[in-house]
């Protein structure tokens, strides 16, 4: 096993354990949260190319609310000038 694959294999574990987090602290099941990732993904790069192996989600706790987190790393982005 080399060096790539033993770092995808642990961002893809990293993913595994932030998805059972995020089940243990809401009402939604592991396949709901994979499902709303992938939906979100899938909306976000009909806009801006993405870099989906790299994406991660959790969740925050403030005091007695929450919040959904996302971290989505960008690929191309293009600055564009004004004026």
């Amino acid at each position: 096993m080399n060096f790539f694959t033993r770092k995808k294999s642990a961002v893809s574990a990293k993913e595994r354990l932030q998805l059972v987090l995020v089940h243990d602290r809401t009402d939604l099941t592991p396949a709901q949260l994979e499902s709303l990732k992938d939906d979100l993904l899938k909306a976000i790069s009909n806009y801006i190319d993405i870099d989906p192996d790299a994406v991660q989600i959790g969740l925050e706790r403030d005091g007695r609310s929450q919040r959904l987190v996302a971290d989505i790393p960008l690929r191309n982005v293009a600055r564009h000038r004004t004026g």
